[in-house]
């Protein structure tokens, strides 16, 4: 797996129109996971896709009339059988970690790459999720040399009092370790 352009080569491509310029192109300096299911709980069709780029029929889903206007995304998405999805380059800014603060800095999606697990704090996320995950990141740590292994955070560190995700059951132990 390579980065072209701050594009991954293995990753299917959905544009996003939920992202922007960053301030500072080469701040990258922070990888936030996230977990997603659309509706809650369930991991199939493409709703999260529909969601990314503004496409979620409200009438699919009662879940959807709460959620189909909001302008959302991630750079990448990992779904349960290890599918890489990619919406926004990584020198844009994804709208994905909403109100953050990271270090005592804020505006988290200024300087970081967001990645969704397909998954909810619930359940268990699954192997092919774990090992994508960990060949991702290598390579986005060997591209972005503002990234480290320590600069790897859930949601719910840069947003406490809002997000709970990636949850209690993923396994960080297991990812750095795949990590390597």
């Amino acid at each position: 797996m390579i980065i072209n352009d701050h594009y991954l080569n293995r990753a299917s491509q959905m544009a996003s129109p939920n992202c922007d310029e960053r301030p500072d192109p080469e701040d990258i300096s922070l990888l936030v996971l996230h977990c997603i299911s659309l509706p809650p709980e369930q991991f199939t069709g493409d709703y999260i896709d529909q969601l990314f780029c503004n496409r979620l029929n409200p009438d699919d889903h009662p879940y959807f009339k709460d959620i189909y206007q909001l302008r959302v995304s991630a750079h990448l998405l990992i779904r349960r059988d290890g599918d890489l999805r990619q919406y926004v380059a990584f020198n844009h800014r994804a709208w994905h970690a909403g109100v953050s603060e990271y270090h005592g800095r804020d505006r988290c999606n200024d300087f970081s790459i967001g990645i969704e697990l397909e998954g909810s704090v619930k359940q268990d996320y699954t192997e092919s999720q774990y090992q994508r995950l960990a060949g991702v990141c290598r390579v986005l740590l060997a591209e972005y040399p503002r990234l480290t292994r320590q600069r790897i955070v859930g949601h719910s560190d840069i947003a406490p009092c809002r997000k709970d995700d990636p949850g209690p059951l993923f396994d960080w132990e297991r990812f750095l370790g795949l990590l390597g």
